[in-house]
């Protein structure tokens, strides 16, 4: 008899944590890493990163959490990203698509010159592109969470740029293989140099300025080590940068369903939107920052602006190439992301 009662405590207490999995009681909590190159402080970890973690952490009720590893913390170089969540290093990281030339050609669509119209616009037809082609395609190694860009490329210089000429000649540090592409087809010399290293290669001489969105300006004190802003009126910038959030598949498809569906209600189209438009608006900081350290902020005019454009078609006839070799249409893909900017852009 009793241990037909032990037998039946036993059912009972099966039948109850049964119940209990199944109806999510005990689910598992889980704890993810993201792994990025930016210090903490910083626009994205600050005000994107950290409230989208928050967000998701809150709608879980303490379930899902996300703990941050910034600068780089968990070691390797920013190049590395992207393995780093394909390979499980981290479960999710912040990477930048042109770091790794030549790896994701689709994507380098939206960093090529004067494509964009506003980040959020922008961010939205890069999010229909992962979407339709990239998740599948080049990024098919991770599951992707969102994708952007940031405002609109300008030219911080120690040296005044008012006109194509001014360029010739200037040490320029840009960030992918098309920026850098551009800068030397325009007559500047690009100097290949990581982002954190940007404010010491202008205090040592090693460039004479750099090609950046304005909201890094106050990050990277660039107000104080140039004098001169060069932006491009009737346009949006000379260029901007792929963005890419990815987390590693077997992460991702390992969630317990009810989390990942509360990741994906806060990743997608909406983020990639929200750290667009979030990081163009904090250009204002560094227009400001340039303004109250004294320094010039050059407006180049349309007529101007139509002289570097002209001046960059060789940039989009080597990247068709380059696409072509690839089997891939660049003329195509440039007139689809063009057009789905503009409709994201009315």
């Amino acid at each position: 008899m009793k241990l037909i009662k032990q037998i039946g405590q036993s059912i009972v207490i099966a039948a109850v944590v049964g119940a209990g999995l199944a109806s999510g009681v005990w689910a598992q909590d889980v704890t993810l890493r993201l792994h990025q190159f930016l210090p903490a402080p910083a626009t994205v970890p600050a005000q994107i990163l950290k409230p989208w973690a928050e967000a998701i952490e809150e709608d879980s009720g303490g379930r899902l959490r996300i703990q941050h590893f910034d600068a780089m913390s968990l070691g390797g170089t920013p190049p590395e990203l992207m393995d780093q969540a394909r390979d499980g290093v981290a479960d999710i990281t912040m990477a930048i698509v042109g770091y790794t030339p030549n790896r994701f050609p689709r994507t380098e669509v939206f960093e090529l010159p004067f494509i964009m119209t506003s980040a959020e616009a922008t961010s939205r037809a890069y999010w229909d592109l992962i979407e339709s082609e990239l998740q599948d395609g080049e990024f098919k190694d991770v599951q992707v969470l969102a994708g952007w860009v940031h405002g609109p490329g300008a030219i911080h210089s120690k040296n005044p740029v008012r006109s194509l000429e001014d360029l010739v000649g200037q040490k320029l540090r840009a960030p992918t293989r098309v920026s850098n592409d551009l800068l030397k087809e325009l007559g500047a010399t690009p100097v290949g140099i990581p982002l954190p290293a940007t404010a010491e290669s202008l205090s040592k001489g090693v460039i004479d300025g750099t090609v950046i969105s304005w909201e890094v300006v106050p990050a990277l004190r660039l107000n104080e080590l140039v004098g001169y802003h060069t932006d491009f009126a009737g346009a949006n910038g000379l260029y901007t940068t792929a963005i890419v959030l990815v987390m590693n598949k077997l992460k991702y498809d390992g969630l317990p369903e009810d989390l990942r569906a509360i990741l994906d209600k806060h990743s997608g189209m909406e983020l990639s939107a929200t750290a667009g438009r979030i990081m163009q608006e904090n250009d204002q900081a560094g227009r400001d920052a340039a303004k109250s350290s004294g320094n010039e902020i050059i407006v180049l005019d349309e007529a101007e602006v139509a002289r570097w454009k002209a001046a960059a078609k060789p940039v989009y006839e080597r990247w068709y190439e380059a696409m072509k070799a690839r089997d891939i249409d660049g003329r195509a893909l440039v007139d689809q992301v063009a057009a789905s900017i503009l409709a994201h852009s009315e």
